[in-house]
């Protein structure tokens, strides 16, 4: 299993099309930084079904206001969390 770091949003970037096509089906998903923006409403429907798979940092979504708008769909995550899903991993790969 791999662990996808994304910190681009969907609405103002086309690189999460990029770490979806590259991601296996055991693959992760975590967003952080202005990726988190995908873990709302209509932007997390870019990231198709990875239901169990898609995660944000909650720090980041705190940090924007946008803890209460995160989709039930998407895990939130702390830092403590972020590093589990790294140990957990094989490798992580970031994109930006």
């Amino acid at each position: 299993m791999l662990l996808h770091i994304l910190n681009r949003s969907p609405a103002t970037s086309e690189v999460y099309r990029q770490a979806l096509s590259a991601m296996g089906a055991a693959d992760r998903l975590l967003l952080i930084e202005d990726g988190v923006q995908g873990a709302l409403g209509p932007l997390v429907e870019c990231f198709g079904d990875l239901t169990g798979r898609l995660y944000a940092l909650e720090e980041d979504l705190s940090a924007r206001g946008l803890v209460p708008l995160c989709d039930a769909s998407v895990v939130k995550v702390d830092v403590e969390g972020f590093v589990t899903l790294t140990e957990e991993a094989m490798r992580t790969v970031s994109w930006f």
